[in-house]
């Protein structure tokens, strides 16, 4: 029979207890990851997962051109539904500057805006769930 001191033993549910605090506070597998969908030279400088593991909304510029673009994308494709792409100079108003919306299996978008030294405002939608930010990304 192995004897294992109370010590070791604690330092090992300890050990447990890290890894799988640490397991908990992962990114969600299902979190949708950006695909390039904006084109060569766009990097993401923000993004939102929304509520309800829907999917996620990224924004991306290009230094370059100095435009953004906003992709909203689905944690997983299926069936079509409703999915809507938001982009606008800061602060948006009533209407967006760039907008998309329409029933789609993965995403909606690339939607593109030049707002080099400017801040912006962006959004996604996917069936009714929403998010985005205001006057972000500036300059």
């Amino acid at each position: 029979m192995i004897r294992i001191s109370k010590k070791v033993a604690a330092m090992g549910l300890t050990a447990v207890a890290m890894a799988a605090g640490t397991l908990a506070t992962a990114t969600p597998a299902s979190a949708a990851i950006y695909g390039a969908q904006c084109g060569s030279g766009y990097s993401v400088v923000n993004q939102l997962h929304l509520p309800d593991s829907r999917g996620t909304v990224f924004l991306t510029y290009s230094s370059a051109t100095g435009k953004n673009c906003v992709v909203a994308k689905r944690n997983t494709s299926g069936s079509a539904v409703l999915i809507e792409a938001g982009l606008s100079v800061s602060p948006a108003g009533n209407h967006w500057d760039v907008y998309q919306g329409d029933y789609y299996t993965s995403y909606a978008g690339p939607i593109y805006l030049s707002a080099a030294g400017k801040c912006v405002d962006w959004m996604g939608r996917i069936s009714g769930t929403e998010g985005g930010k205001r006057g972000t990304n500036c300059g």
